[in-house]
């Protein structure tokens, strides 16, 4: 298996992945994808290829964390596919491992993420609310908002995220 950065000739095959891996709320993932690409020039993708099919997606945009001393540009992982019979083989957690490790080395101080603590917490993900940070909406469970702080993080750092207004028009910000 293969991981590097998403290619534009893989926005066809990552958008039929996540409308696959997404049951019937694949479409409207699909879209969010398309929508974050064109809202977020900045956004790193990252895909997973076996064979020359792409198996794995994960998306990484900038977002903001309004901190006292100043805004910070920061990430959140959202969304995160995984073909069904890939699913539960390392797929997604090699695109995790993969993603954070770019991001490290490009400087971005935190990344955060709403999903399943049992799952992320096996990769490094802690409750947002434990160091200080606020999440963006109360739709939000405080177990789903998470955080990893990367290398470039400093301790002044703390505040409320910010979401890129694509999650709010798609309306994809905590539980519905």
């Amino acid at each position: 298996m293969i991981l590097r950065e998403e290619a534009v000739a893989d926005h066809d095959a990552v958008r039929e992945l996540h409308r696959v891996a997404f049951g019937e709320d694949g479409d409207k993932v699909a879209e969010l994808v398309d929508a974050l690409r064109r809202d977020e020039p900045g956004r790193t993708g990252v895909v997973a290829e076996d064979d020359g099919v792409v198996v794995g997606h994960v998306l990484f945009t900038k977002n903001l964390l309004d901190a006292p001393e100043r805004l910070v540009d920061v990430q959140v992982l959202s969304p995160i596919a995984v073909a069904p019979d890939r699913q539960r083989q390392g797929v997604g957690k090699r695109l995790i491992e993969h993603g954070v490790a770019l991001l490290d080395a490009r400087g971005v101080p935190l990344l955060f993420l709403e999903g399943d603590p049992a799952y992320y917490s096996r990769r490094g993900f802690t409750p947002g609310g434990d160091h200080g940070f606020r999440k963006p909406s109360l739709r939000i469970p405080d177990a789903a908002f998470q955080v990893v702080k990367l290398s470039s993080y400093e301790e002044w750092m703390t505040g409320t995220l910010v979401y890129l207004h694509t999650f709010w028009d798609w309306d994809c910000v905590g539980l519905r």
